[in-house]
């Protein structure tokens, strides 16, 4: 990914097997580019492994989502895994916000993403992990959602957000000790030299009458950065939480309006 003539394009992309890249387009005049990955299989499978890979040069601006949520049907044998490497060049910027992981009955799943980024990028990247339904409304129980992000400034490891989900039988996620009577849960990570204790002071104020039961945390990072996490029972709820996040976070160091990916 590169910026040209005020506009950020790929100078090359490649894709193969279950993943496929929809051609770039441009959701306003700030010369951001997005892209958009689907899967034309439909859901991640017992044994399947994804490779990701995102070189955004100096000065690049890439909005990265996906088409619809992904889903992680039984995996019998072997978890389905995914591995993201991205690449962050000076000034360069990602905004990484795919649709909500679904995660069904006995299915097991990890994920890594190791970001290498410039002190001078910014990073922001968005998640929200839901159980998958059955026709009669009850919850399916999955066996294993791993998530891990590394984040490396000048080439040294500042961000480790480790996150384990294990419902298994017997020890359902309504625990006490893990997610309470919650069901969903949803996460903001952002590294960039311009988060402080004051931004998260106003972030806490804004998004305190969206979650008025406080089942939300935000904590200031040494990256710089941040790290939100959000409980709910409902997608919706999270979706609402992280994108008023998100657009703060556009209109203030980007000028950017809110986001619309324009998908439904």
């Amino acid at each position: 990914m590169d910026r040209r003539e005020g506009r950020s394009i790929a100078v090359r992309q490649f894709h193969d097997g279950a993943l496929r890249i929809l051609r770039p387009h441009y959701l306003d005049d700030s010369g951001q580019v997005c892209y958009v990955i689907i899967n034309p299989g439909g859901a991640y499978l017992g044994g399947d492994k994804y490779l990701i890979e995102v070189d955004v040069a100096p000065g690049a601006d890439l909005l990265l989502t996906t088409q619809s949520a992904t889903k992680i049907y039984r995996t019998p044998n072997n978890r389905a895994e995914q591995s993201m490497h991205v690449r962050l060049g000076a000034g360069a910027r990602l905004e990484l916000l795919p649709d909500p992981l679904i995660a069904y009955r006995e299915a097991s799943y990890g994920q890594v993403t190791t970001v290498e980024m410039d002190p001078t990028a910014s990073l922001v990247m968005a998640e929200v992990v839901t159980p998958g339904w059955s026709p009669d409304g009850r919850l399916f129980r999955y066996d294993e959602v791993r998530m891990r992000n590394e984040i490396f400034l000048g080439g040294h490891l500042r961000v480790l957000d480790n996150l384990l989900i294990r419902p298994g039988v017997g020890s359902p996620v309504d625990s006490m000790c893990f997610m309470g009577e919650h069901t969903h849960l949803g996460s903001l990570l952002v590294v960039d030299a311009r988060v402080d204790a004051a931004l998260v002071k106003e972030l806490r104020s804004l998004l305190a009458p969206i979650d008025p039961q406080g089942q939300l945390g935000i904590t200031l990072l040494e990256g710089p950065g941040l790290a939100l996490r959000a409980l709910s029972h409902a997608t919706e709820h999270l979706n609402k939480i992280l994108a008023t996040a998100v657009d703060l976070l556009r209109e203030r160091w980007a000028g950017q309006g809110p986001l619309n990916l324009r998908k439904y």
